[in-house]
């Protein structure tokens, strides 16, 4: 007798089901997240408007697109996330003066040590609306490690035990600029940090605006829940400290889980483009001393909810 399906093990449909047209080739690079793409140029998808409404169907279903040989100019990387939506500077790496919206990502043998890459994160949380997502590509890789690897939010929270999902519905967490890129700043260049960015407020479990799909909203660059100390979760000190942290962090490390998981190995003139709404993303630091440099485009995200 063949097994029944749970409900959470059914995978969520898209609000746009519709047949792909076959004029890209996705080849799916594990079962959960990740597709790459052939038999397309990025240049072509940022003039064609058939191309990109193809191009943007398979992000929303494999979350996150790989490309290799892309051999397009910055003018054209930036004008493909520009079809996505308008594109934003990091306040902390800036962008390429040349280029407004494209982020230089180098590391070489005179970077300074800093560990914001080498953490499972979804991109700037901290602003009161996120990325909606970004377009990375690689300029010079080493021959050896590099990897980054995508996470798929979406089957982290469809997967969470049950009680767990009921504890964890209608609560709220702060994600914080000033606890990550500003704890290496002195005290009052931080507090202007936080000033210019306060710490932005989201639902634990934010909804997709386009597929409707519930996704674990929480990273690495959340320090608290803002909702948590109620008579309903706390019955005495201990539950709320460290019970509530304890819970932070048991969700955080959701994201730890290999079968949410993908990992791409980089070649210069590869892109990625993911979505930030439904994915977190860890680029490995693993090839000191060898020189890593990437190009990203950010795309200007919706408030949560």
């Amino acid at each position: 007798m063949p097994q029944k399906t749970h409900p959470r093990e059914a995978a969520p449909a898209l609000v746009r089901p519709g047949v792909l047209r076959t004029s890209i080739k996705a080849e799916p690079l594990t079962c959960t997240i990740g597709a790459e793409l052939f038999g397309v140029n990025l240049g072509d998808a940022a003039r064609d408007d058939d191309l990109f409404a193809e191009f943007r169907e398979l992000l929303l279903k494999y979350k996150v697109l790989f490309l290799r040989d892309q051999d397009i100019t910055r003018a054209e990387h930036i004008a493909l996330a520009s079809r996505f939506g308008p594109l934003e500077d990091h306040p902390v790496a800036g962008s390429d003066p040349d280029h407004p919206g494209l982020v230089r990502i180098y590391k070489d043998l005179d970077s300074k040590p800093e560990h914001y890459e080498n953490a499972l994160h979804c991109d700037a949380t901290w602003r009161e609306c996120p990325p909606m997502g970004a377009v990375l590509r690689c300029v010079e890789t080493p021959e050896v490690g590099g990897d980054t690897v995508w996470v798929n939010m979406a089957e982290a929270y469809r997967r969470l035990p049950e009680h767990i999902r009921t504890q964890i519905a209608g609560l709220r967490a702060r994600h914080s600029i000033e606890a990550s890129f500003g704890a290496v700043m002195p005290m009052d260049q931080r507090h202007r940090l936080k000033a210019r960015y306060p710490d932005a407020e989201h639902p634990v479990v934010r909804t997709h605006p386009e597929t409707g799909e519930q996704i674990l909203f929480v990273n690495a660059f959340t320090t608290h829940f803002v909702n948590f100390h109620t008579p309903e979760n706390v019955r005495f000190g201990q539950d709320h400290a460290p019970g509530a942290s304890n819970l932070l962090n048991y969700l955080i490390s959701q994201a730890a889980v290999p079968e949410y998981q993908v990992r791409w190995r980089w070649q210069p003139n590869s892109f990625a483009i993911w979505d930030n709404r439904s994915t977190q993303h860890y680029a490995v630091q693993d090839y000191w001393p060898a020189v890593r440099k990437m190009e990203r485009a950010g795309i200007v995200g919706d408030r949560t909810f």
